[in-house]
């Protein structure tokens, strides 16, 4: 067997289920029950220190 029609036949088959599997995986990961807060609290980072700029301890908090 020629290594393209191995190539595509593994593509079609095996890496369709991987990928469909990963797909799966990710979309668990995002509405998994704890993420809300922590989505929450990224989405405001930019909205944290409207005042004045963020100390050097406040950053890596």
């Amino acid at each position: 067997m020629e290594t393209y029609s191995f190539l595509r036949e593994f593509a079609d088959s095996w890496m369709l289920l991987f990928l469909f599997a990963f797909f799966l995986g990710i979309v668990v990961w995002v509405f998994r029950p704890g993420a809300s807060k922590e989505y929450r609290d990224t989405a405001e980072i930019p909205f944290r220190h409207e005042d004045k700029p963020a100390t050097d301890k406040e950053a890596r908090t």
